[in-house]
């Protein structure tokens, strides 16, 4: 008799998403840093998360939040330091915590030290092959290479001024200005990341979640693209600028240094919405996880988040890899907010809590969705996303799902820092939604999260799929392969549910039916 292959720890492991500026300040700057990680350990620990993923702490001047790195291979004094990050490791792993961080190989800085270089050699140096610098076209090259418009808004070409003080060569940056391209056609490109990936998994880091996954490689020429259907965030399948086949070499080149440390992980950011595009990415050679977005893009709607379900699963068995769930992130407007704010809004998102929780594969939550956090609507003044000023002052971005957790008390800045100046402001009516206030109350979403996570651990193994079940119009029922049933109701009227144990529910149960707006899960 041989024993059955051990799954990877990450197969099924709830990913616990930190946005450190966002999560707890340790030093009363009104920043969040990693020692306000390390002091509310406690909290994820409690809640059960089995990883967490870091967004940036690299050192970086914050033009993106950190996602303009200038330095991948030192912690930004922002939040601690080196020392900083090698003590959350430590504490982290003590109680059974991994930690996984982001690594941003499509672009640097423009401070980084390759850029600045890069502008002081000039056109046609060694320095400017490892970004994408270009001639532009029209009389005196007045024109940008190409049409291409950043993601973030207005065109994605700077020109820049040579040292010779004439105007010069445009380079690409598909995001902001302080972000150019890097030309992943160079080796040393690939190089001086594989040295930033060795310097973080021999500190004991557990992986990545890759930024742009679906990014780096760039069409050969440049083409330009069609402008019809760009929106500032996202990208489509027909997109020249993304999902380019030469980035399947480089995630090979990542994971084959990945393979000398088995244990870590790889979990790339893919806008890619065609299955079989999508599992290529996930080859035995490529990335472990794949983010598959549809979740996330789906109405609470019985109909579309069983779409949203069956299309990722199969995008996954495509590719033999465990399926990646999430409802929110650090880009996109929190579930509360997406699905109608105000107690609805909670409603359906406790719901979509105990769906996500329920399938198969990795889970991510982001900080506050234990919580219930809806968006911040903020005033213009404090707005930070590049977004809103390359937008033109038309698009908000997203500050309004980075604010900081609420902790304890009764007022801003709710114990997230000892500063009542925080990086952005809290909003009083926050009162209820605090860690403190929400230990004490045993319906919170807090306690939902808590029980979820615990009953998913122990279900054991989930298996690679869902069973989904004859249900009414509006509701979803699909089973597990350990025979745990969820059933979500999307409708307005009460649904009966199947026959068995009632393990955990959104809401209180109407005379035994499942009200709207809720969902249950059944042994």
């Amino acid at each position: 008799m041989t024993n059955s292959p051990v799954s990877p720890w990450w197969s099924d492991a709830v990913f616990y998403q930190v946005y450190p500026r966002s999560f707890r300040d340790g030093n009363g700057d009104g920043v969040g840093d990693l020692d306000g990680v390390v002091e509310h350990l406690d909290h994820l620990s409690n809640l059960g998360v089995d990883a967490i993923w870091l967004n940036p702490v690299t050192v970086s001047p914050m033009a993106d939040h950190g996602y303009d790195v200038a330095d991948p291979r030192d912690v930004d004094p922002l939040f601690g330091g080196l020392g900083a990050l090698d003590r959350l490791v430590e504490a982290a792993h003590a109680v059974g915590i991994k930690v996984t961080m982001d690594l941003v190989p499509n672009h640097t800085s423009s401070q980084h030290p390759w850029f600045q270089a890069a502008l002081a050699a000039g056109p046609g140096s060694a320095q400017r092959q490892r970004y994408l610098f270009r001639d532009g076209t029209g009389p005196g090259g007045i024109h940008p290479p190409n049409n291409w418009p950043s993601i973030f808004g207005g065109p994605a070409w700077t020109r820049v001024v040579e040292p010779d003080g004439s105007p010069g060569q445009y380079y690409l940056h598909l995001f902001d200005p302080e972000q150019p391209d890097l030309n992943w056609e160079n080796p040393e490109v690939f190089d001086d990341l594989e040295k930033t990936l060795r310097f973080w998994l021999e500190r004991g880091v557990d992986g990545f979640r890759i930024d742009v996954a679906h990014g780096m490689a760039k069409p050969p020429g440049l083409p330009d693209m069609s402008l019809t259907g760009n929106a500032l965030l996202r990208n489509s399948d027909d997109d020249p600028r993304f999902n380019n086949d030469a980035v399947h070499d480089i995630h090979r080149g990542i994971r084959s240094v990945l393979d000398d440390f088995p244990e870590a992980v790889t979990i790339g950011e893919i806008w890619v919405f065609d299955n079989a595009d999508f599992a290529k990415y996930l080859r035995p050679d490529e990335l472990h996880l794949g983010f598959n977005f549809r979740l996330v893009r789906a109405d609470f709607d019985a109909t579309e988040i069983k779409e949203a379900i069956e299309n990722s699963l199969a995008a996954a068995e495509l590719a033999g890899s465990p399926a990646t769930w999430t409802l929110s992130n650090h880009d996109v407007e929190r579930e509360v907010t997406r699905y109608g704010g105000g107690p609805d809004g909670l409603a359906k998102a406790r719901a979509m809590a105990l769906v996500l929780l329920a399938l198969p594969g990795a889970v991510f939550v982001y900080n506050g969705e234990e919580l219930g956090l809806p968006n911040v609507e903020l005033p213009d003044d404090v707005l930070q996303d590049p977004v809103w000023e390359r937008s033109g002052y038309s698009e908000r971005g997203r500050d309004g799902c980075r604010v900081p957790l609420p902790w304890a008390g009764a007022a801003p800045p709710f114990d997230f820092s000892t500063s009542h100046d925080v990086w952005l402001p809290m909003p009083t009516e926050w009162t209820d939604l605090t860690v403190a206030a929400q230990e004490r109350d045993p319906d919170s979403t807090l306690a939902l999260f808590r029980r979820a996570i615990e009953l998913r651990h122990g279900r054991g193994s989930f298996g690679p799929g869902v069973e989904f079940l004859e249900a009414p119009p509006h509701v979803l029922s699909f089973r597990g392969t350990d025979g745990v049933t969820c059933v979500v109701n999307t409708g307005t009227t009460p649904t009966a549910l199947p026959p068995g144990d009632l393990l955990i529910a959104s809401a209180a149960l109407d005379d035994g039916q499942l009200p709207p707006q809720t969902a249950a899960w059944v042994r």
